[in-house]
């Protein structure tokens, strides 16, 4: 599946770039996240127990 980005046939209102931009911004956050998570759970469990 691809995402036409150049707006060729949307709305002519939506910045397709800033757009992509910011879901590509929200993704690396999420993985950052996920990554912090786990090294917590894991920090946990070894001091915790």
């Amino acid at each position: 599946m691809s995402i036409d980005l150049s707006g060729a046939g949307g709305h002519p209102d939506m910045d397709y770039n800033e757009h992509a931009r910011t879901y590509r911004a929200f993704l690396r956050a999420t993985q950052i996240m996920v990554v912090l998570l786990v090294l917590l759970l894991a920090g946990m469990a070894i001091f915790l127990v």
